[in-house]
């Protein structure tokens, strides 16, 4: 069942990028953030209905709002206009950077450091997105401002998933997600008016569609995530996420005729190296028998395996 919930969660976090691009003919930005955020919040409080966790409280409450703003609110809207200016393969490569961000935040503020793999991934990762910058997108035009979003949007994903990391030590994941959610409804209220008036001249596809990103990889996606995390190593379940961009690019080829530039593939496969790269540590290494040192033993980083998420 864990291999069925990760294969869910990829899809459905692969799809949003493709949704998302989708749905931006007929809602802007922000209006697509708050009705998504609206139709999650829903979903998850009846989760957590059923559930029943306890509510975060103090320094957890304050870290979980603070997630919430910066990654369901934040993130989202700024993923919504980047994916106006990108197709959503290149927008899905863009946001994967995001891993590389959080470890470099980590050695900043939580002491993590830098090991050589990071930097060695944090050098050919850079060279992949200045590729894919280069390139262009499917769409057919190298805009500088969706790139530009596209690096925003990973950079506000990698600090909301830090703040995340903390506030899990402390709360309930069930409460942590859906008081989240809640925190970036509230956030994205500036839009309402707006999104009301959207929804009532929306066609039937692109509303269905907004109502699937609410409950697919808004809700369902997290859950899925959950269970299939708490059932097996973290290092497998992070290796699996690095497949979302390449679902995302496959969906978008299928659904609406885009893919990225083959400069755009190039840089693709190149930051999804980094991360990889990134995500390995080295051994200490142990003497051996008369006085030798062993070889340096390089293994995958599991322990964060969060980071590495891939959402739309």
């Amino acid at each position: 069942m864990s291999i069925v919930a990760a294969v869910v969660t990829v899809l459905l976090w692969a799809s949003a990028f493709v949704v998302i691009r989708f749905c931006g003919a007929a809602f802007s930005p922000g209006a697509l953030a708050f009705v998504r955020l609206s139709v999650g919040t829903v979903a998850l409080v009846a989760v957590a209905l059923i559930s029943r966790p306890p509510l975060p409280r103090g320094r957890g409450l304050a870290l979980v709002i603070g997630y919430g703003v910066l990654w369901f609110a934040a993130y989202t809207v700024v993923l919504n206009w980047a994916e106006q200016h990108l197709d959503a393969g290149t927008a899905a490569l863009l946001v994967n950077f995001a891993p590389i961000l959080v470890a470099v935040l980590a050695g900043l503020f939580l002491s993590e450091g830098f090991p050589r793999p990071l930097v060695v991934g944090i050098v050919v990762a850079f060279t992949g997105v200045v590729l894919i910058a280069m390139g262009g997108s499917g769409v057919g035009t190298n805009d500088r401002l969706g790139v530009g979003l596209g690096l925003l949007a990973a950079v506000l994903y990698a600090v909301g998933v830090l703040l995340q990391k903390v506030a899990l030590k402390t709360v309930d994941a069930v409460a942590a997600t859906w008081v989240g959610c809640a925190a970036g409804l509230v956030a994205t209220t500036p839009f309402a008016l707006r999104a009301v008036d959207e929804v009532a001249s929306a066609p039937p596809m692109a509303l269905a569609g907004v109502i699937f990103l609410g409950v697919g990889p808004t809700a369902i996606a997290f859950l899925t995530w959950a269970y299939a995390l708490n059932r097996t190593d973290a290092g497998k379940m992070a290796a699996t996420t690095l497949a979302v961009p390449a679902v995302a690019i496959i969906l978008s080829w299928l659904f609406l005729g885009e893919v990225p530039t083959v400069l755009g593939f190039v840089g693709g496969a190149l930051a999804l190296g980094g991360v990889v790269i990134s995500r390995r540590r080295t051994l200490p290494r142990p003497f051996a028998s008369h006085g030798q040192r062993c070889p340096e033993v390089t293994v995958t980083e599991g322990r964060e395996a969060e980071s590495t998420r891939s959402v739309g």
